[in-house]
């Protein structure tokens, strides 16, 4: 299904590229305003996808984000976007009490606004956006849990590096409702740091070595918990799922560390939104219903693909 998807998705890319620019274009701008730090490599996916989007489309789009994942910094950037007077506006519901007023704001203003990655269909809906494209986080995280019960897991750590982030520990909620067992104490907030989250990860495991399994939400986290499974020797013995795909999370499936990892889909979370708001406003026309990016689940057996355009568009 994976490779159905990207196929039409790049056989599309060379279509419009061969046909030129798009009929009764009129110089539109797209902004998405993402809530990810410089350091998440995860969202350098969204970054080409939107500038392949942008380039296959041709419209003028651009990629903001608060430098430290601050969400207060993000709120003031979305605020700014809306005052240069792009043609719409692309973001995620990171906390929605922060972001809810300014999306607001910009949809009050005329500006059509979808939204993207983090966030829910009815929050988009509750703040006037046009759409909601992204995966429904707790039922990813259901869908992970029932998975690793079918594999006998019990217990599980999870590894939160967004804490600030309400909707993404939706994904450890839903892994605790789908094992069957109460969240509890297992969700740690790890911090952006690589060396403070191995360092979290180990005095976890340390002090709950009956731990059955761990879950990470996304290459931040991800990748340090590796390193810290390797240095106590549980790589490969602990079951390990993840959210996201990045190099190392894909080399840790292939060695056997990862059982998998739990594709979004983000290269469509940034694509789709610059095609639905080019053709709304070019045509008139919109998708009827939000669309959903995931979750799909990536194991050792479906990595030809993956490998290929890992960091890039997966």
């Amino acid at each position: 299904m994976k490779k159905s998807v990207l196929g039409t998705v790049l056989a599309a890319a060379v279509a419009a590229v061969s046909f030129g620019a798009p009929a009764y274009a009129d110089g539109e701008r797209y902004v998405l305003v993402s809530h990810a730090p410089d350091s998440d490599s995860w969202w350098n996916t969204i970054r080409n996808a939107l500038t392949l989007a942008g380039d296959q489309m041709g419209v003028e789009v651009e990629y903001r984000n608060p430098p430290t994942g601050d969400i207060a910094d993000m709120a003031r950037i979305i605020e700014q976007a809306a005052a240069s007077g792009p043609d719409g506006i692309i973001t995620t519901i990171a906390d929605f009490d922060v972001l809810g007023g300014p999306i607001s704001a910009a949809v009050d203003a005329g500006i059509d606004v979808i939204i993207m990655n983090s966030g829910t269909p009815d929050q988009a809906r509750e703040l006037g956006a046009l759409m909601y494209v992204g995966q429904p986080e707790y039922d990813a995280g259901y869908a992970a849990g029932l998975r690793a019960a079918g594999d006998g897991v019990t217990s599980f750590l999870c590894v939160n590096h967004v804490i600030s982030n309400p909707i993404v520990a939706e994904r450890c909620a839903g892994f605790a409702d789908g094992l069957g067992v109460e969240l509890g104490n297992s969700m740690i907030d790890a911090g952006q740091d690589p060396a403070e989250i191995q360092n979290r990860v180990l005095a976890y495991l340390n002090a709950n070595p009956d731990t059955d399994a761990v879950l990470t939400l996304g290459p931040t986290s991800a990748d340090p918990t590796i390193l810290a499974l390797q240095q106590n020797g549980l790589a490969g013995d602990i079951y390990f799922g993840t959210f996201d795909l990045g190099e190392n999370i894909v080399q840790g499936i292939r060695d056997g560390i990862i059982e998998w990892g739990i594709d979004q889909q983000p290269f469509l979370q940034a694509y789709l939104p610059v095609v639905v708001l080019t053709n709304y406003h070019r045509y008139g026309v919109l998708p009827g219903n939000n669309i959903n990016s995931g979750p799909g689940f990536i194991t050792a057996d479906a990595l030809e693909m993956v490998e290929m355009f890992a960091g890039e568009y997966r």
